[in-house]
């Protein structure tokens, strides 16, 4: 059996790969433009863990020292691509809160996960169509909009639609 000169394996695989590259590309640009359309109510990740601490500080410069996160007052913010658009950069926001704060009320938990949301009016709407307890009203800061609901469980969360470009241009350091 004969083998094909390397040469000439390389020009099929490159005819290949540059048609594939091709066909990636306009799927890429497809999938951008029905990202960009894309307006249904839902969550799109986790924006935020927030618990109970005895002392907060102690536990920021806990994990600090031994687990390497970059801290501020607040916590830890953690620095991440956005998978549907590698060019943005997200944020997600790690905070202790002093044990008995009412940040988490009504919920009797020792914590709160913020999710982040796309949509967030027309969630809200969604979620008081099914029963959901709405805790608050939708408010809007210049680095996004909030709201709180109740789950199953009794457990407050916190949506929030970000506006990750404010946190950027803010500078500061994350964690990565």
């Amino acid at each position: 059996m004969r083998r094909q000169p390397f040469f000439y394996n390389t020009t099929v695989f490159e005819s290949c790969n540059l048609k594939t590259k091709n066909m990636d590309e306009q799927k890429e640009q497809s999938d951008e433009k029905n990202l960009q359309r894309d307006t249904t109510p839902k969550v799109t990740g986790i924006g935020g863990i927030f618990f109970f601490s005895d002392n907060p500080e102690k536990a920021r410069e806990w994990y600090a020292e031994n687990l390497g996160l970059e801290v501020n007052q607040w916590g830890s913010s953690f620095e991440f691509r956005n998978a549907n658009r590698p060019d943005e950069i997200n944020y997600l926001q790690w905070s202790p809160f002093k044990q008995g704060s009412d940040y988490f009320a009504p919920s009797k938990k020792e914590f709160m996960i913020n999710y982040r949301v796309q949509y967030i009016e027309g969630l809200v709407q969604k979620l008081k169509d099914n029963g959901v307890t709405i805790v608050d009203s939708i408010e809007t800061f210049e680095y996004g909009k909030f709201v709180h609901i109740m789950d199953a469980e009794g457990n407050k969360i916190e949506l929030w639609e970000p506006i990750d470009s404010v946190f950027t241009a803010m500078g500061g350091k994350t964690t990565k």
